[in-house]
């Protein structure tokens, strides 16, 4: 099938400056200010919490939310790193090192691409909800831990990484830093309550601002009984942002003597979690934002974008990113409608990286910690969940084991196993959603469609028994309809329609099957008539062969004709 490029790539940026006005680029920077602004704290704390720095948190802003907006195919994206790449990033981090990281986030930028190029963005809204809220949930209680070292100011390092191990090293470690812990509540207080007062200014800005002058002013003159020194900010973890790195090349072995393959091959599975999650995150957030603002995305361009911005960003320190809904709608909610205000956002966030690293440094680790406790608070979900457990089903399993893999686990094998499971229950549904009835003596009109209504009930000729499929012919349903089929005398009943007018496909077993089945009653003296057979399932029966092993009369339109065929089969 052909297709044209601008289907595939077809930057949304393009288009918004053909019709460009110096109004809108008014209300584009604006929103663009804001949404830097508050894209700070997020960028440092994503940045830190995955075990990187500040400084590659606010590369990674910079460089792939101007990439995304760039390139995108939504005019309000606003992308950078999220609170979800927080804990696969940590595991890369702790088993491949920083080189693991980097080449992992290039594979996954370039699987981007090419699930953009094959048209692949329309697919990937279709990962089943209760899979995207399950591991969406887990990573947020994932997050939540590992805030409590910086959070109670425990001071701990070496901390496991696995979500147990990480709860049993906390409680054998257990000491407070109380002042830690009160600038962490005070934080916290400060994000929870800002919303009441005015949803316009984030509560995060307002708790980092306030909570860094209370630090700076206690540290400058309260006394040294007051044990303040033992409050740690940025600056006496990490080196402080003082412009962009110069980009590098990774080495492109884990080990010595290991083959680039090699580690292509050790790195596959977490870059294909990195990709997947990110074209999940970001198309997802395009989605919300497209009903907020009456537009439409193009998803495949969108993912190429992502992939362009995580193919690039590595060389430069970052780490994967991806669209991210809180910064897209507070955008959205500032009047930014083009790309131009996700730009403005990277040039706020570049001067912070210039010009504002002391400041930077001074912020404390508890209230970085706090912020992200919000983040994941917001990430959880907890009203869905809640909605789903009144009513147990299956989804609500699906979102549990789900929920439980990534946090026992990890993300690859929650979203593996999460997919897996939820395509069984879609085949389970569908295969229990479609029915095989068989007909003796009559049929009554007033059921089907395909009869006319001013007819009395059909009668069923002795020797013939009618079986209707109604639902899709697949591999589940062609195994059981085989089954029936064995089962009945062919000198009872020497003549069998098959009624597939509610058949909207038919797969590769359902075609093996019907084939063999032919055959089979070929063999046996029986005949197979086909009735009400679709257009398009018609022309799979030519192009599989099944046509070719039965008289063409025997294939016909409605039962009308199916059942004057058997009556004359039965004649002769």
């Amino acid at each position: 099938m052909q297709y044209s490029i601008k289907e595939v790539f077809s930057p949304k940026l393009f288009d918004a400056l053909r019709q460009y006005s110096r109004a809108q680029f008014g209300q584009d920077a604006l929103a663009g200010i804001i949404v830097g602004i508050v894209a700070i704290p997020l960028a440092i704390a994503f940045g830190i919490s995955s075990g990187v720095g500040p400084t590659e948190g606010l590369v990674t802003a910079i460089i792939a939310g101007l990439l995304i907006s760039v390139f995108g195919g939504s005019k309000v994206q606003i992308g950078g790193p999220t609170g979800a790449f927080i804990v696969i990033i940590y595991g890369i981090i702790q088993q491949f090192g920083l080189s693991g990281l980097m080449i992992a986030t290039v594979m996954a930028g370039i699987l981007l691409i090419l699930m953009g190029l094959a048209r692949f963005g329309s697919v990937i809204k279709f990962v089943p909800y209760p899979v995207i809220v399950g591991f969406t949930a887990g990573i947020a209680l994932t997050i939540f831990s590992t805030q409590m070292n910086d959070f109670f100011g425990l001071g701990l390092t070496g901390v496991p990484a696995n979500f147990v191990d990480k709860w049993i090293f906390y409680v054998q470690h257990f000491s407070v830093n109380w002042w830690a812990f009160a600038i962490g509540i005070f934080s916290l207080a400060i994000c929870i309550g800002m919303p009441y007062i005015t949803k316009r200014i984030p509560g995060s800005l307002v708790a980092i601002i306030l909570a860094t002058f209370v630090v700076w002013l206690l540290k400058m003159y309260a006394p040294e009984s007051w044990g303040l020194a033992s409050l740690q900010t940025i600056s006496d973890l990490y080196e402080l942002p003082h412009g962009v790195p110069a980009p590098r090349v990774p080495s492109l072995s884990l080990a010595e003597g290991e083959t680039f393959f090699t580690t292509v091959q050790k790195l596959f599975p977490s870059a294909f979690t990195i990709a997947m999650l990110g074209a999940i995150e970001s198309l997802l957030s395009a989605m919300v934002a497209d009903g907020v603002i009456g537009d439409r995305h193009n998803s495949n361009t969108e993912l190429i974008a992502q992939g362009v911005a995580n193919v690039v960003v590595p060389f430069f320190g970052g780490i994967p990113a991806t669209g991210a809904i809180a910064r897209t709608m507070t955008n959205i909610n500032n009047g930014g409608r083009t790309p131009v205000a996700g730009i403005v956002h990277a040039v706020v966030l570049l001067l912070v990286l210039l010009f504002m690293g002391q400041l930077v440094g001074m912020i404390p680790m508890s209230c970085l910690a706090a912020v992200l406790i919000m983040v994941a608070y917001s990430m959880s979900g907890w009203k869905t969940i809640r909605g789903l457990v009144k009513h147990p089903n299956r989804d609500l399993w699906v979102l549990l084991i789900t929920f439980f893999l990534t946090v026992v686990f990890d993300l690859t094998v929650a979203i593996e196993v999460g997919i897996l499971l939820a395509l069984v229950l879609f085949l389970m549904r569908t295969n229990e959603q479609t029915h095989i009835r068989t007909l003796h003596k009559e049929i009554d009109p007033n059921e089907d469609t395909d009869v006319q209504s001013n007819l009395e009930h059909l009668i069923i000729p002795e020797g013939v028994e009618v079986y209707e499929i109604d639902g899709p012919y697949f591999f589940g349903i062609a195994n059981r309809f085989d089954e029936i089929m064995m089962h009945v005398s062919g000198k009872e009943y020497p003549i069998r329609i098959i009624r597939m007018r509610k058949v909207p496909f038919v797969d590769s077993t359902a075609m093996h099957n019907l084939s063999s089945l032919i055959e089979r009653s070929h063999k046996e003296g029986i005949t197979i008539i086909l009735s009400g057979v679709k257009t398009h399932v018609h022309h799979q029966l030519q192009t599989g062969g099944i046509e070719q092993l039965m008289d063409p009369d025997n294939i016909c339109p409605n039962i009308h004709v199916a059942l004057r065929r058997a009556e004359q089969l039965l004649q002769k």
